[in-house]
């Protein structure tokens, strides 16, 4: 069940459109001074609203780093669903969809690096709750893998498809944290390379 951050405002469309905007400020200063050095009178500066406004619709720095990480994972996954494909082989969908994965990294590459980077602050509760988030990425591959394995289009052991399901999610994350040391190396080679090692350790035929 996801967690409920509390709000002092009644009118659901104003704390959406409020939340928003703090949200949309917060991810700024975050990614330019990091989750402890930013505070949130910044924030409320940056979102058009008054810090005392703030805190009608979060009750902390946390609450704001929560909606921060949640909104970061549903971008990504609805994205990912979005671009998913249906053709009939499941190795096919698979190679699709980690193409697909790999370009939504790309596209929000630093904005995952954020979540790498500051989630270990929030408190247990929601750190749990932002963890159950990132794992619903991986069932994506896991569905994807189990039906491959089903139609004969991939040749996986059935207990190393979870393992195999994250080893693609970190693989296509890699760009996000270690793009850095790929000098000379565009984003097209790494998602043609890391998209052709991940197929043949799935056992891929003909995909």
């Amino acid at each position: 069940m996801s967690r409920t951050v509390p709000s002092s405002v009644k009118n659901p469309e104003k704390i959406r459109e409020r939340r928003d905007q703090i949200i949309e400020a917060a991810v700024q200063l975050f990614r330019e001074k990091g989750f402890h050095k930013t505070t949130t009178r910044e924030i409320a500066k940056a979102s058009g609203l008054s810090n005392g406004a703030v805190y009608e619709y979060v009750q902390s720095k946390e609450d704001i780093l929560y909606l921060v990480c949640k909104r970061i994972h549903q971008s990504v996954e609805e994205q990912l669903r979005s671009r998913l494909s249906e053709h009939a082989r499941g190795a096919t969908r698979l190679k699709h969809a980690m193409e697909a994965f790999f370009g939504v990294v790309e596209l929000m590459k630093n904005d995952i690096l954020l979540i790498y980077q500051e989630s270990k602050s929030l408190p247990r509760e929601f750190l749990r709750e932002v963890l159950r988030d990132e794992e619903e990425v991986t069932k994506v591959f896991e569905r994807l893998l189990t039906a491959g394995n089903a139609d004969g289009s991939l040749a996986l052991a059935p207990e190393s498809i979870p393992l195999m399901a994250q080893n693609i999610v970190v693989s296509g994350q890699m760009w996000a944290f270690r793009r850095w040391a790929f000098d000379g190396i565009a984003f097209e080679q790494f998602c043609s390379v890391q998209t052709e090692m991940l197929m043949q350790a799935c056992g891929a035929v003909d995909a």
